[in-house]
């Protein structure tokens, strides 16, 4: 599994002008998933998302990053992206074999979703397999790979 964590100031998704999810201060995770995630894997994750200390102790300082976006009681937006499974070393047109097949992802993704939504934060999503345009208000810029591989 990976995740793309960013910290933004706000986030949304739009389908076809429509916006479909939408957050303020917190974390936009845009979720790859492959072929070989479990519950480990969803499970792990979840509790990267919402422990990692990504923010300063008070929005207008600069000072080292000591709260996570659960003590801050942020907002998550979650966009599936199964592109971050690409893989380019060969040619020229990516290959996605290592993406989990659309019907597997999508329960994973959903779980996941789920999961995050246990800790009470407020989470928005995209719709999953849709075209989306995904605006990100990255702060910092602080963007992140969080990766884990079943085993």
């Amino acid at each position: 599994m990976r995740v793309i964590i960013q910290r933004v100031k706000s986030s949304q998704v739009e389908i076809a002008g429509n916006i479909v999810g939408k957050i303020g201060r917190g974390l936009n995770l845009l979720v790859g998933i492959t072929d070989t995630d479990t519950e480990a894997e969803l499970d792990w994750m979840t509790r990267k998302c919402l422990e990692l200390r990504l923010f300063p102790s008070n929005e207008n300082s600069c000072d080292r990053w000591e709260k996570s976006v659960q003590e801050i009681e942020g907002e998550l937006l979650v966009v599936s992206q199964f592109t971050l499974y690409g893989d380019c070393r060969k040619g020229r047109r990516p290959s996605f074999d290592r993406s989990a097949a659309p019907e597997d992802a999508r329960l994973l993704y959903e779980k996941f979703v789920q999961k995050l939504r246990k800790s009470g934060l407020r989470v928005e999503t995209g719709e999953f397999g849709a075209m989306m345009q995904v605006s990100i208000q990255n702060d910092g810029p602080v963007t992140l790979l969080l990766e884990r591989e079943a085993g």
